[in-house]
């Protein structure tokens, strides 16, 4: 078994710039409904958090992924250590810190409780799996449950005595939910038989809580076919009397557990629901046919929560590599090539490393950076909330059309950045000597989940562009645009808002022939420029919000003495954003212009002509 070792490392100075520097959290701390909040309890929760997560669940991670999960006896095990790990999260309340105090939360803010997601990803995703889906599935039965089912299940959610799940993919239907052939009946006491199998359930089972809270998408005998004849029921593995106690088990079991890729340490369950007939269930809400309405809620939080997954992992291994090149010494000096005395340099003197490692930075702290951009849409939203309805739009409308790109572009992030840190460590990345092997194959799953990536994209451009009559979209470019013309008389950022505004106009264009494409017929275009389409507009909001950070940091500069700390991380920040635009955002009007001309080859050509075989 793996070496109980943690190799989790973080930069906290980008929390408390992207806090207290970038995106102003002090604006919301001490207000409804963060009234307990000032920048102190921030910056104790950055420390504290942190630390936990280094030497209790950090060290885990290596030794979960060696041991995985088994089934012995009908339930499943989860990986030596993870129990009384888990224990320690709940009692520390760092989990539901986000969650209303009314049900054991803090009321601390979204950009908190995305900091929080990020420390227990990047330390140990697959154990954090199993915590992330029980909070998510708790704030479900908030939004939709009758007050007796909030009452009857989410205190013990919340406190982690049960855990949660999110049951919809089917053997058959794979991402196709509107074809679930799970189905319900009713009982005359106005509960439901529930009845059917369900595939790659996270923790589907396991032996952290005295109970696991299924939330169950099946139809109602008679009701109509496709999503709109879904129900979401509350299936508890074992049955909660209505005292709040437990009953007898509830016809719910686990035949077994794929054997993955990566986070092995989470168990990724199949799920049989009624073999024996007597699965009983109630629905979400007390209302029927409501389920897709009610899943997407979840699954919307779970979209960004895998997007935090992406950026915990993509800046774990950026900072491994980081690590690995200080310390590893090979070759001599670019510049002593020719002498075969030279001393041999740390590997970060070398011209391509150095490369390597800056894109990495680029990408790590601009998604970052996005992450926090949603997470303050989300804490402003809830300050304004029934104050200000143009206020609650614009933000609401931001975080609807900043999801699938969180989601999206924050995952490919993650597996394009670790596998970039294997390269950094040449052969030895390639070992389980070092974390970002692991790295590598936890990430690749991120981009599957929760929606593929593909879907995300789909999302984005059939649903998210358009929404309020482009009105979301159309906001976030003129908040790029506003930027830039603030800046437009900064000399060192003249370049980088040249390829700023160059790649905006082209992203603004290739909206407008999206929508013409709609328009005119042609939808099998836009499966072929989708995803292409997603990515560019990230790297646009990321190259943006690089820009801004370092349009900060240029303010900072003059003021930090060289021999401070803050000197060389207003400089790091001066450097990534030059390097993104110079890199990246000067890529963006030519990729626009591809798109505008899209292959449509892979749609005319034959079935047949794939392969002869």
């Amino acid at each position: 078994m793996a070496q109980a070792i943690n190799r989790y490392r973080t930069d906290l100075r980008d929390f408390r710039f992207l806090f207290f520097e970038q995106f102003d959290l002090p604006a919301v701390l001490g207000k409804e409904p963060f009234a307990e909040w000032g920048q102190d309890e921030c910056d104790m929760v950055l420390d504290e958090v942190y630390r936990f997560v280094c030497d209790t669940i950090g060290p885990l991670n290596a030794s979960g992924d060696a041991q995985g999960c088994r089934i012995e006896d009908g339930r499943v095990l989860t990986p030596e250590g993870f129990k009384g790990a888990w224990d320690q999260l709940w009692e520390a309340g760092w989990r539901t810190i986000a969650a209303p105090s009314r049900w054991g939360g803090q009321d601390a803010p979204t950009m908190i409780g995305s900091f929080v997601e990020e420390m227990l990803c990047g330390a140990n995703t697959s154990f954090t799996m199993y915590t992330g889906l029980t909070l998510s599935a708790a704030e479900l039965l908030l939004e939709f449950g009758t007050e007796d089912q909030k009452k009857k299940f989410v205190p013990k959610m919340l406190s982690g005595e049960w855990t949660g799940t999110m049951c919809l993919t089917e053997p058959h239907a794979g991402s196709d939910v509107g074809s679930a052939s799970s189905s319900a009946t009713r009982n005359d006491d106005g509960t439901y038989n529930v009845q059917g199998t369900k595939i790659f359930i996270s923790g589907g089972d396991n032996d952290l809580g005295e109970n696991v809270i299924h939330l169950v998408l099946a139809r109602i005998e008679g009701a109509e076919a496709g999503t709109k004849g879904l129900s979401l029921f509350i299936v508890p593995r074992v049955r909660v009397n209505d005292d709040g106690s437990l009953g007898e088990l509830n016809d719910v079991t686990v035949p077994s557990i794929e054997h993955k890729m990566g986070i092995n340490g989470s168990a990724t369950c199949v799920m049989n629901f009624g073999d024996e007939g007597g699965c009983v269930g109630e629905v979400v809400g007390g209302i029927e046919h409501q389920g897709i309405r009610q899943m997407f809620h979840m699954m919307n939080a779970a979209r960004i929560g895998v997007g935090i997954q992406g950026l915990a992992v993509a800046s774990a291994s950026y900072l491994s590599a980081l690590e690995y090149a200080r310390e590893r010494k090979q070759g001599a000096s670019v510049k002593k090539l020719k002498d075969a005395n030279a001393p041999r340099v740390p590997i970060l003197e070398h011209p391509n490393i150095r490369r390597d490692l800056l894109a990495m930075k680029a990408t790590v702290e601009g998604v970052r950076a996005l992450v926090m951009k949603l997470s303050n849409h989300a804490d402003r939203l809830r300050t304004t909330q029934g104050k200000d309805d143009e206020s609650e739009a614009y933000h609401k409308g931001q975080i609807d059309l900043l999801t699938p790109l969180v989601k999206a572009y924050g995952t490919d992030a993650a597996f394009n950045v670790s596998s970039r840190a294997i390269q950094v460590h040449g052969g030895h990345g390639y070992l389980k000597d070092y974390p970002v092997e692991q790295y590598c194959r936890d990430s690749k799953i991120f981009q599957i989940y929760e929606g593929t990536n593909f879907i995300q994209s789909m999302d984005l451009v059939s649903r998210k562009l358009g929404q309020a009559g482009g009105a979301n979209t159309q906001a976030f470019l003129m908040d790029i645009q506003n930027f830039i013309n603030a800046n437009k008389n900064s000399p060192e950022l003249a370049e980088g808002l040249q390829h700023l505004q160059a790649a905006h106009e082209a992203v603004a264009a290739s909206v407008t022939q999206l929508i013409g494409w709609f328009k005119g017929g042609k939808v099998e275009h836009i499966p072929l420029a989708a995803e292409d389409f997603l990515t560019i507009m990230s790297e646009l909001a990321v190259g943006w919000l690089l820009l801004e950070q370092a349009a900060i940091a240029l303010r900072k500069l003059p003021e930090t003495s060289k021999t401070h700390p803050d000197y060389a991380f207003y400089t790091g920040k001066k450097f990534a954003a030059q390097h993104f635009a110079n890199d990246v955002l000067t890529t963006l009007p030519s990729r626009v212009q591809r798109l505008s001309t899209i292959d449509t080859l892979p749609v005319e050509m034959p079935d047949e002509a794939f392969a002869t075989v």
